[in-house]
């Protein structure tokens, strides 16, 4: 297996060079870039790897820069000392996000992950390639979304939530059981995450669950009022304009 590493600490390439090689003898190192610009140069007139693994911040920015820019189609194990970017990372072609310090148990736990995950799909289909692998992996609709609460960062089920709700700069994730935690993401950036029969754009400030709909009423000027099966920070308005757009998508729920 081809493995390309971005990591602009030369003493952490060459320990994680180590781990590599000594979790698995038949993995070859193909590159150690060290920079956003020096790794887009070479994703340009190289061949993509079987694998990578990535620090996040860079001499020059974060690695996401370069997922950005390149159509990467092979899985992406993340090495770094900050927690901070576990939601973007799985924005990505992400199996595994390690915490340095690096060790030979995490690196293999990541590998290990990466071939059950090879071997679980060849099962069902043999000839399957890495490119299929990865297009499997990734969803176009998120099945779990990262809260925060307090220091803790917590996977929850999106069928599970009631409702996003955007105050200020951070969102807040309302459950079905009454239960509230908070994202930096936007609403926009959330919207696009989340399966568009499942949640529907009340306003500027609510993504809604559809199966959390309780009622709605009708109201001034045509507007709707939506009422929820848990309690809302505030009330949600359906404008004229996104009315019957509302009572359509409602109107599908079967």
């Amino acid at each position: 297996m081809k493995v390309l590493i971005i990591e602009d600490e030369a003493l952490s390439a060459r320990e994680l060079i180590q781990l590599i090689t000594a979790a698995d003898s038949d993995i070859h190192i193909v590159a150690t870039l060290e920079s956003v610009e020096q790794s887009l140069a070479w994703l340009e007139v190289n061949p993509q790897p079987d694998l990578i693994f990535s620090d996040i911040q860079l001499t020059d920015g974060l690695s996401f820069e370069i997922y950005h820019k390149v159509n990467i189609t092979c899985p992406i194990i993340f090495c770094t000392a900050f927690d901070e970017y576990l939601m973007n990372a799985f924005e990505t072609t992400a199996i595994s996000y390690l915490l340095k310090p690096i060790t030979k148990e995490k690196v293999t736990g990541a590998l290990g992950k990466l071939n059950t995950l090879k071997t679980g799909l060849q099962k069902e289909s043999p000839d399957i390639s890495m490119q299929k692998l990865l297009r499997l992996l990734r969803q176009p609709y998120k099945s779990t979304i990262l809260v925060s609460l307090r220091e803790k960062i917590i996977p929850v089920q999106t069928e599970d939530i009631a409702y996003f709700y955007m105050e200020q700069t951070v969102v807040e994730v309302g459950t079905t059981r009454n239960q509230k935690y908070f994202m930096t993401s936007s609403l926009d950036e959330i919207e696009k995450m989340t399966d568009p029969g499942l949640f529907f754009r009340a306003n500027r400030q609510f993504l809604i669950n559809r199966n959390a709909v309780e009622n709605a009423e009708r109201f001034f000027s045509r507007k709707l009022v939506i009422k929820l099966k848990v309690d809302t920070p505030e009330t949600i308005v359906v404008s004229k304009a996104k009315a019957s757009e509302f009572l359509h998508w409602l109107s599908n729920l079967q």
